[in-house]
């Protein structure tokens, strides 16, 4: 591990390492890149018909935003992206927008993504989790479960308020299972894409 990406309060972040030197302008639009990095991959997008819950590329934005940007930051990023998308912006899954994507059936997933770009972060700034494939992988994953849980909260309240109860079979029906192959792929790309990045800063002297 190269000590130079080492600060007295934890590893440097890919985002913080590039955009050297920091200035206030730089680090608001660190937050604004993350929220538009979301908002690209969420119009990635396939409805199942099965499920109230599309396949989308948003969880890889966030998984990725979350790594690059740090825990704070990335928070912060995650939470940018949700008021767009409540404030009309189409920056949900297919062009969505406006408070009821928060309250419908993918409100709960949606709800997790600052926890989960915060919980990436912070195994980046706390134990450099992105140098290595392996780690990344891991925190990626973990990131993904806290998602799910998120995922599957909000879509048993929503159907308890439907009068539509699920159970927890129903549940990973409809909100995981059709998604982990899915994940698992998404996870293993940003797991490589990362030290990937890195490694690239290494050989252009940014390290």
């Amino acid at each position: 591990m190269n000590t130079s990406t080492l600060r007295a309060d934890g590893y440097r972040t890919f985002a913080t390492l590039v955009l050297e030197p920091s200035t206030p302008l730089r680090r608001a639009l660190l937050l604004v890149g993350g929220a538009l990095l979301v908002a690209l991959l969420a119009q990635i997008s396939v409805r199942l018909p099965f499920t109230p819950v599309p396949v989308s590329g948003q969880t890889l934005g966030v998984l990725l935003a979350g790594a690059a940007l740090g825990g704070s930051r990335g928070f912060r990023s995650m939470l940018l992206y949700l008021a767009a998308g409540v404030a009309g912006l189409p920056v949900f899954a297919g062009g969505g927008a406006g408070l009821g994507w928060l309250l419908g059936p993918t409100g709960g997933y949606l709800l997790a993504f600052p926890l989960a770009a915060w919980l990436v972060g912070y195994t980046v700034e706390r134990w450099a989790a992105d140098r290595h494939p392996l780690s990344s992988f891991a925190a990626m994953l973990v990131a993904s479960a806290l998602i799910y849980a998120g995922g599957l909260l909000g879509l048993a309240v929503w159907g308890a308020l439907g009068g539509r109860a699920h159970g927890l079979v129903q549940l990973l029906v409809l909100g995981v299972y059709p998604f982990v192959a899915g994940d698992l792929f998404k996870a293993a790309l940003a797991a490589g894409l990362l030290p990937g990045a890195w490694g690239l800063a290494k050989r252009f002297g940014k390290l």
